[in-house]
């Protein structure tokens, strides 16, 4: 999924997907967005026979998600082989920005796009944050959660299936749009939904607004581009790549900020693990009394 700059399956929004409802177990259809659906699978009904069938059911499932992917690939990609799409790089798109007035569409969630936007952009996110709060979502933040969401800081997804009308609300289909996401995935699934829907005058920014340097694009908000994506412990303690570029710019100086925080985690952890041995041994005190 590197290939034209994506992201990988394991950053995808609910990226292996499965999770645990009851006895049912659901997956995510990649195919198209417009399917973004979950779908029961068959359920487990006895405890040997449930064990087999579970890992039947998630190699089928890894199985799909690869197909999904493949097709979805090929489909974008011969989006941009047949110039259905155009393909320019930040700085291009800066360019065509203040040298033609294109109009730059941001697909990006909420969670990136207030930290860093580009200047007279127009935000409508394909994918944002889920606040609801039913049962089938909290089991989507919970497994996105335990598998991978407290590192990545990646929150749970889903797709808006208004995104289209509120493009074709702002936007005639003879515009000239300049599409963009974080990385490149979510901005070309948008062309796509686009091309279908009639607009012809695409124009895709290859590797996102991450690859963009400060002087590619006009920026407005807090955090420069390249972090806007990145959020969790894994930020917070300078362990993500962006963060390691900065630091061999930047010198010891940004480096000694996330060692103290480094140092400030184990020193906490280990507080609280001597905490916790002396509750244990307070509460035996007590029973044997």
């Amino acid at each position: 999924m590197e290939a034209l700059g994506l992201l990988p399956l394991s950053t995808l929004p609910c990226s292996r997907s499965t999770f645990i409802k009851g006895r049912t177990y659901y997956h995510l259809n990649l195919s198209e967005p417009s399917s973004l659906k979950f779908r029961p699978i068959n359920g487990i009904h006895h405890k040997h026979s449930g064990v087999i069938r579970m890992r039947v059911d998630e190699e089928e499932y890894e199985l799909k998600q690869m197909k999904d992917m493949t097709a979805a690939r090929k489909r974008w990609e011969a989006l941009v082989r047949e110039e259905k799409v155009k393909v320019l790089t930040p700085r291009e798109a800066g360019y065509a920005i203040q040298l033609s007035n294109k109009t730059l569409l941001d697909v990006r969630p909420s969670t990136e796009h207030k930290k860093a936007w580009v200047k007279h952009s127009t935000w409508i996110p394909i994918f944002d944050v889920d606040n609801r709060f039913d049962a089938g979502t909290l089991s989507k933040k919970i497994t996105n959660f335990t598998m991978g969401g407290w590192w990545s800081g990646v929150p749970t997804l889903s797709y808006d299936n208004r995104f289209l009308s509120k493009v074709v609300e702002k936007f005639p289909k003879d515009t000239d749009l300049i599409v963009a996401c974080q990385k490149g995935l979510r901005s070309l699934a948008a062309c796509e939904l686009l091309y279908n829907a009639g607009y012809r005058n695409l124009f895709w920014v290859q590797g996102g607004l991450e690859a963009a340097e400060e002087e590619d694009l006009e920026r407005e908000g807090t955090r420069p581009f390249k972090f806007a994506g990145i959020g969790g412990v894994s930020e917070f303690l300078g362990w993500t790549d962006q963060q390691r570029v900065a630091a061999s710019k930047e010198g010891w100086g940004y480096r000694l900020v996330f060692s103290a925080r480094l140092v400030g985690v184990f020193l906490v952890a280990d507080a609280l693990f001597l905490g916790v041995q002396q509750v244990g041994r307070y509460l035996q005190d007590i029973r044997s009394h």
